[in-house]
């Protein structure tokens, strides 16, 4: 998600695997792959996939992911089965 436009930029639907957060990455227009900075949480995927001068891992209360967790919510209410945690 574009910070500034509230874009949605990329998205894959799956567990927390390597193999999700490479499909992440590669569906990424190119603009964002090369300036962008991707912020997470601290996903050991994420650590491995992403380069690191494009990723950033942070805690919950810097309030970075707050916008896509919101938005990951807002699609679990509507009942969108894929994203409803199983646990």
């Amino acid at each position: 998600m574009d910070v500034e436009t509230r874009e949605i930029v990329g998205a894959d639907i799956g567990d927390r695997s390597q193999q999700s957060a490479q499909n992440l990455w590669r569906c990424l227009p190119g603009f964002y792959g090369q300036c962008a900075v991707c912020y997470s949480d601290f996903g050991e995927a994420y650590e491995i996939i992403l380069p690191s001068m494009r990723h950033q891992a942070v805690g919950k209360e810097t309030g970075k992911t707050s916008d896509i967790e919101r938005f990951n919510n807002t699609m679990g209410q509507q009942r969108i089965g894929r994203l409803v945690r199983k646990t």
